[in-house]
């Protein structure tokens, strides 16, 4: 049985961040800036597991937000020791963290190694050295070809994390970097298009009109060949847009740009709009229809707000969605009724 996976995270704001990326506003991502307690941190670890089996799922700490491996060492183990007791008692299997690639040596993969971590994600964000300069990255393509390679040589699981809509970035420039993504052998990947958060330098030069953000349309399109792209390859896609933060939400963080609380939901809307529309070309008017798709993909293929169901009622009179275990991938049949 593969056991389901699922992380428990802890916010660790941008303190050991160099803090030049000109998005970038941490409080306005993350909800949060201070650094959390160990009392939060255990806190954090048992309600979750109050809540699965973890017999029956694989469950990483998984420290976010920051980069964790720019923090003080001792800070590094005083959280990478608190996961320690559950990792004995096998209810927590591994731990991830997420960094930069200009933060990976030698020396700190053998520390993580020690404290039994298992998957680092790297901000990648471009493969295009000129976008990373526009957006003040301070690191280059380069940084993450060597950090990856190092991370994969240590046995850990490889991460990486990708935006499109950078400063000089282009849908060629980001499928250019999903691909350079896939040649490092990451395992999975997260995806953001980038948001406008107040009080950055990005907002800045959106306010003096020198930068626009890609529409909602764009970025569900972008994302979305990039989603089908990643899953030829076999690289998961564990993330669609930001965490929806009470910020992010409220409007109070947001200036502009594609953000949307269920952003992944209008991405797999349009993947299986592209699957299904094929079914508005057949000749005459269509009586009642059942759509049969794989458990799993009953959402998506329904669409946001039924919104792929809502396309072929302007054709079909009755349509209906269920579930075939038979079927696998985005496979779907239908029977005309």
């Amino acid at each position: 049985m593969v056991r389901k996976h699922i992380n428990i995270p802890v916010f660790i704001p941008g303190a050991a961040c160099p803090g030049t990326c000109i998005f970038c506003d941490q409080r306005g991502i993350t909800g949060r800036l201070e650094m959390p307690s160990h009392r939060e941190v255990i806190r954090c670890i048992e309600e979750r597991l109050s809540t699965i089996d973890f017999r029956d799922h694989s469950v990483e700490l998984a420290f976010f937000g920051g980069t964790f491996t720019g923090l003080d060492v001792e800070m590094q183990q005083s959280y990478l020791r608190m996961a320690v007791p559950y990792l004995e008692k096998g209810m927590i299997h591994g731990i991830r963290i997420s960094t930069r690639p200009d933060m990976i040596t030698p020396a700190i993969l053998d520390m993580l190694k020690a404290f039994r971590v298992t998957t680092i994600e790297l901000g990648a964000q471009s493969m295009d050295d000129d976008v990373l300069l526009n957006s003040g990255r301070g690191h280059t393509a380069s940084d993450t070809v060597k950090a990856s390679e190092m991370v994969r040589n240590a046995g850990f699981s490889l991460g990486l994390q990708m935006m499109t809509g950078l400063p000089g970035d282009t849908r060629l420039k980001t499928m250019l970097t999903a691909q350079k993504i896939i040649s490092l052998g990451a395992g999975e990947v997260r995806i953001y298009p980038v948001v406008v958060i107040r009080n950055t330098p990005l907002a800045t030069l959106f306010l003096q009109g020198k930068y626009m953000p890609l529409s909602l349309d764009e970025a569900v399109s972008r994302t979305k060949d990039l989603v089908i792209l990643f899953e030829q390859a076999a690289v998961r896609v564990i993330r669609m847009g930001l965490h929806p933060s009470e910020g992010l939400i409220s409007g109070s963080e947001l200036v502009a740009g594609p953000f949307h609380p269920a952003f992944g939901a209008l991405v797999l809307t349009a993947i299986w709009s592209d699957i299904l529309s094929p079914l508005l070309l057949k000749e005459g008017y269509g009586g009642d229809i059942v759509i049969y798709v794989p458990k799993g993909e009953l959402t998506g293929a329904i669409g946001h707000r039924a919104a792929n169901k809502t396309m072929l009622q302007n054709k079909y009179r009755r349509v209906s969605f269920l579930t075939d275990d038979a079927l696998t991938g985005r496979l779907f049949r239908v029977d005309r009724l």
